[in-house]
């Protein structure tokens, strides 16, 4: 009675000592040879992915246009990701927003500057720019730092 099982059944009353369960190992069947070679199996067919080999990117050239956008919610994300997607520096003015939809339209937007490699700054405390990457913004360096206590997106 060398099987676990076996004995945790006997203590159990669950079988009787008398009987006994032999498990046999498989063996390994020898292969024939034969004549015929082995079936094919079919691969299913495959759709390659076409992508492009270049990232379509705005072209490089004088600004000529600089959209503001003042967002009362959230669903104003779509009018600011169509235009930066076409290389046009956005300006969000998020002061007729509540704090949550803020935050969340700026996550949306951070994403969607690195997605396209953009730079995303905050001007003041509710105020953000958007610029492509072919647009280069100048100044001291410095994004503006507004009251601590009066920035509800100041970046911990």
């Amino acid at each position: 009675m060398s099987n676990p099982l076996k004995k945790t059944m006997v203590y159990l009353g669950l079988a009787d000592e008398e009987e006994t369960y032999e498990e046999t190992a498989p063996q390994p069947v020898a292969r024939k040879q034969s004549a015929q070679p082995a079936p094919v199996e079919k691969a299913a067919p495959v759709t390659p992915l076409h992508r492009p080999a270049v990232v379509r990117q705005p072209a490089a050239g004088p600004v000529s246009e600089i959209l503001t956008v003042h967002p009362k919610q959230y669903r104003d994300a779509q009018t600011i990701a169509e235009n930066f997607r076409e290389g046009i520096p956005v300006i969000i003015n998020l002061s007729q927003m509540s704090d949550a939809d803020a935050r969340r339209l700026i996550d949306f937007a951070s994403g969607l500057s690195l997605g396209l490699y953009g730079r995303i700054e905050r001007v003041t405390s509710k105020v953000f720019l958007l610029s492509p990457e072919n647009i280069a913004v100048s100044g001291d360096g410095a994004i503006a730092q507004a009251d601590p206590e009066g920035a509800p997106f100041a970046s911990q």
